[in-house]
Parts: structure tokens; C-alpha cells; sequence
């Protein structure tokens, strides 16, 4: 997949003398669910059982958020960087009224790696249901939704400079990558069941559900007494969580991937990410960096037009010479 914002179509493979072009390319369209979709779980922090509905969407409306459980047909919040209200503990959405949705970084993060553009998620609740804290049961949900490809081309964020913010032992960055998203992350825990792990991935469908979607959230058991009381993390359990206690992980099953927190670092990263409206290209790196953070570092990316321009997303397809035998049609979804 190659992403251009100026050459046009057919520039690509351009024939020399008589010879034949060995490749050609296609925009790459938006997609959306085939068809309705729902679950219903409970919420990380609130502790509040939710419904949630996802429904397909028109071309370039992008994720929207509806709370329907509000008096006067509830409220939308489009899921972009201007409505972040709250990126502590979790990533929060908010209309001009303070209407929320919490918690949207794991489906956000979903949606980002199986490349959908355009839902309605539909909420009678506060909350995005945690499930088993992964992002691997909205990869479910979509699966079995099934996946529709729309009429308008896909566009994407392109960073053309370095850009990072730090604070503290804390830092995140964005610099130019030729193609996709690339990410780099690490944590340092003084828990020594977490230690110190890196992990580092350019995401794809294929790569996102095998090596991401699977790893959970993570608290340490020193902190749950706190965290609720500051009304946090009141739906956490066992089975939506990994719970550390010093050298040992308390879950009976153990863990999915020798470095499970890490790598939900940097499913989180990508869903907090996805709130610019498009998926990226750029090499992201984050160490030892959080939810805030990452929202930091792209409202100073906004910030700086030169920073970051918007392409088309091209799909690169292979030509067939001539004088090969064709013996079936190539499908791209």
C-alpha cells in the first residue's frame, strides 16, 4: 500500500520503450460494517453494565459515538482529538454539553487495525464495555458484521517532521515513515512481574490481530484501592484485567504474550491515535507514556500545519504481462 498526495493515477509503473508495466494501482476506499452488530458488558471504570450497538455508517462520517440512553434521543460525539475531555486513566470523549464516553481507546484502536472508517456506536451507557479488556472481542464483532468497501477513496494523515513531547521520564514522538504506521514502544515497572519490555510493529490487518488485539489492560493491586476511590477502575476484575501484585500476575490463565503489557500500550497508543479521523502515516514512538500524553502530542501536531498534510491511499496490484495465461480474477476487498 503506498500513499501519494500529488501524482496521479497510471504515473506508477509507467512503461519503458515497448516493454510492459509490472504493476499498476487502485485507491484504497473506505469501509463499514455490512450490517448491525451488538454486546453488552461492563464498563472498566464505572462498574455500569452497557449496551452497545454498531452500526454501519455513510462514507466520510467517520466513528461517531451516540449515547442513547439520555433524555431527547441522546447525544453524538464524533470521535476526533477536539472532543477529548478527559485522558488520565483512560481516553474520554465529550460533547460541548459534557456529554461523555469513556473508555474508547480499545475500540478505537479495533477499528484502526482492521481499517474501518465509518460506524455508528451506539451506547445507552457511559461507557464502552471493557469485555475482557482487549481489543480482540471487537475484532469479533466486526468479523461477524462483516465488512463492506464504500465509494470514496480513503485519505490519510501524513507527518512530514519530527514531533515529540516529554515529560519527565515520559515521552512520546511522531516522525515520517514511508509507509503505514510504525510503532515503538516501552515501559519500565518497578512491579518486576512487568520489568522493563519493549515491542515494536508496523500495523496490518493480519499483524493487528495476531500480535495486538489479544493483549488486556493492566493495574497493579497496590493501586485498586485508590483508583476507586477517585471513582476509577470500579468494573475491574479478574476477567477484564490483568492485576499484578509485585513478582506474580494474579490471573489464573497467566498471560497471552510474554510482554501482554507492553503490546497493550501500543494498542492503546493506536486508538488514541485513530481519534485524528484517518489512519496515519508515521513512526510513533512512546516510552513509558500514557493516554495523556499521546493526546499532548497531537494537539501540538494540529497545532503545526507543516507539520502534516493529508494523501490519498493507494493500493499497489501487480500487472499481468501479456503473454501469461490468466486463470482467475484478483478480488481486493
Amino acid at each position: 500500500m503506498t500513499f501519494d498526495a500529488s501524482t496521479p493515477p497510471g504515473a506508477f509503473g509507467a512503461p519503458l520503450g515497448n516493454s510492459t508495466p509490472v504493476e499498476s494501482r487502485r485507491p484504497v476506499f473506505q469501509k463499514t460494517l455490512k450490517t448491525s452488530i451488538g454486546c453488552t458488558g461492563v464498563g472498566l471504570h464505572s462498574g455500569v453494565r452497557v449496551a452497545m450497538k454498531l452500526h454501519p455508517a455513510p462514507a466520510n462520517s467517520g466513528i461517531v459515538f451516540k449515547r442513547v440512553d439520555l433524555i431527547g434521543g441522546g447525544a453524538t460525539i464524533k470521535a476526533s482529538w477536539d472532543h477529548v475531555a478527559d485522558s488520565r486513566m483512560c481516553t474520554v470523549l465529550a460533547d460541548n454539553n459534557g456529554i461523555s464516553v469513556a473508555t474508547v481507546e480499545h475500540l478505537m484502536s479495533a477499528f484502526y487495525g482492521m481499517e474501518i472508517d465509518n460506524v455508528v456506536v451506539e451506547l445507552n451507557g457511559p461507557e464502552v464495555p471493557a469485555m475482557d479488556g482487549s481489543a480482540e472481542p471487537f475484532i469479533f464483532l466486526i468479523e461477524c458484521a462483516g465488512v463492506v468497501e464504500q465509494s470514496a477513496p480513503r485519505r490519510a494523515l501524513r507527518i512530514l517532521k519530527p514531533h515529540s513531547y516529554a515529560n519527565g521520564n515520559k515521552m512520546v514522538a511522531l516522525a515520517p515513515w514511508h509507509d503505514g504506521l510504525r510503532v515503538d514502544f516501552q515501559i519500565d515497572f518497578h512491579a518486576s512481574a512487568i520489568g522493563r519490555q519493549t515491542c515494536s510493529f508496523t500495523v496490518d490487518p493480519d499483524t493487528f490481530r495476531d500480535e495486538l488485539s489479544r493483549a488486556r489492560t493492566f493495574g497493579l493491586l497496590s493501586d485498586v484501592t485508590a483508583l476507586r476511590e477517585a471513582g476509577l477502575a470500579r468494573g475491574g476484575s479478574l476477567t477484564n484485567a490483568i492485576v499484578v501484585d509485585g513478582d506474580r500476575v494474579l490471573n489464573d490463565e497467566g498471560l497471552r504474550h510474554d510482554n501482554e503489557f507492553v503490546r497493550h500500550k501500543a494498542l492503546d497508543a493506536i486508538g488514541d491515535l485513530y481519534l485524528a479521523g484517518h489512519p496515519i502515516i508515521a513512526h510513533f514512538t512512546g516510552r513509558c507514556s500514557s493516554h495523556a500524553d499521546t493526546a499532548r502530542l497531537m494537539r501540538q501536531v494540529y497545532a503545526d500545519r507543516s507539520c502534516w498534510e493529508m494523501v490519498d491511499v493507494w493500493q499497489e496490484i501487480p500487472a499481468v504481462a501479456p503473454w501469461v495465461e490468466r486463470t482467475s480474477r484478483v478480488a481486493f476487498a
